[in-house]
């Protein structure tokens, strides 16, 4: 605000946060049948609210067959016990970003 004591005007700033990115991409996994798989990938910030796993089409969420972390910039997804049907593609999404493994 600027004011001059018979007028004022004033102006407001406004910032848009920087989009995430990815930085680290994720790795193909091989296991054995009954084991865990571990897939990690690391982001250009900690702020990403739209991160997103995948297994082939299918959204995973945090449960007792899979573990999705998130420190600071590394996300994490654990595939407990996979079994046959497990195998395909898992892919992480934020933004506009994908990796897939």
């Amino acid at each position: 605000t600027c004011d001059t004591g018979d007028q004022q005007t004033t102006a407001a700033v406004h910032l848009k946060e920087a989009a995430a990115t990815i930085v680290e991409r994720l790795k193909d996994v091989a296991t054995y049948e009954g084991e865990d798989a571990v897939f990690e990938c690391r982001l250009s910030q900690e702020t990403a609210q739209d991160a997103q796993w995948f297994l082939g089409d299918v959204p995973l969420q945090s449960n007792e067959m899979n573990e999705i972390r998130v420190q600071g910039t590394r996300h994490s997804l654990i595939l407990r016990k996979v079994t046959l049907e497990d195998c395909g593609s898992i892919t992480f999404k934020v933004g506009q970003h994908s990796s897939a493994a």
